[in-house]
């Protein structure tokens, strides 16, 4: 029996930075306040904690003063700057670049469409963090598009700017991006797409695919509430129907290896390389 471990599994970028911020301060000997889950992995959060890491809702976020908060790498509402600023709050800043890059188009497409009475559009999942730092660039106003049945949202009489969360599948925006146009160009609308799909997120998708075509079996480690998780799965398991997606290694079954030579092991872009490695020698372990 073979098992190969994804080379191109592991954080994305911007997780990875937001963690070894937290890592930094929390070796300098400070207190390190985290303004939601700085990863969807619930192994990873477990692991921070224990380092002393403490994960803070808005709720209690509103209430601190005089503080250091670190604000993870999805990204922010305008309202979360201004509660730091009213309530002395230091912030460690480290969204992505390419979500901050988005943000700002985001807001400057709602200037102008306000202008217009146009509409901005956001392909993505609306309980996303992302999402709802995204939306609130445009004072909560933006039209949140799941899928087809979302797009009876969309007033095709005025402008549309659409945008996408920047870990969007390439194929699903695509999709509902010519629907969308199509619809807008039959009545004549002004229409803008731009995709902000992070481009270390579309090539896990190759990668992916690649492993699930050249293994018997494939083992998806990734968060119960990660949104690329689901994705990547989703896309993986079309290519290989014995795809088994875990949070870990506690959740491996030693039938799903019965006569199986080739087992591959993959995650998504919140799964740390530590917990796909635990992984792959529980597999090892289970199947000697």
């Amino acid at each position: 029996m073979k098992v190969t471990l994804d080379k191109d599994a592991g954080f994305c970028f911007g997780v990875r930075n937001s963690i070894s911020e937290a890592e930094e301060l929390l070796a300098k000997g400070h207190k390190v306040k985290c303004l939601g889950q700085i990863v969807h992995n619930e192994e990873e959060l477990s692991r921070l904690e224990k380092f002393g890491v403490e994960f803070i809702d808005y709720e209690e976020y509103k209430t601190i003063k005089n503080e250091t908060v670190l604000l993870r790498a999805h990204g922010e509402i305008p309202e979360t700057y201004e509660i730091a600023k009213a309530n002395n709050i230091k912030l460690i800043d480290t969204t992505c670049p390419i979500v901050s890059s988005l943000q700002k188009k985001v807001f400057c497409s709602w200037e102008e469409v306000l202008e217009k009475g146009g509409q901005v559009v956001i392909f993505g999942k609306k309980n996303h963090p992302e999402v709802k730092g995204l939306n609130g660039q445009t004072g909560r106003n933006a039209i949140i598009v799941e899928n087809k049945n979302d797009i009876s949202k969309i007033n095709f009489t005025n402008s549309i700017h659409l945008f996408t969360q920047t870990t969007s599948a390439w194929n699903s925006f695509d999709e509902m991006r010519k629907i969308i146009i199509e619809k807008a160009e039959k009545k004549g609308v002004d229409m803008y797409s731009k995709s902000s799909i992070c481009r270390q997120v579309a090539s896990r998708e190759d990668s992916i695919i690649n492993l699930a075509k050249t293994n018997d079996v494939v083992i998806f480690v990734a968060g119960k509430n990660s949104s690329n998780g689901k994705t990547l799965f989703g896309i993986c398991k079309s290519f290989n129907a014995k795809t088994h997606y875990i949070s870990s290694a506690k959740a491996l079954k030693k039938e799903w290896f019965k006569d199986a030579e080739n087992i591959g092991v993959t995650g998504s872009t919140s799964s740390p390389v530590w917990l796909l490695k635990e992984v792959k020698e529980e597999i090892l372990k289970i199947c000697i």
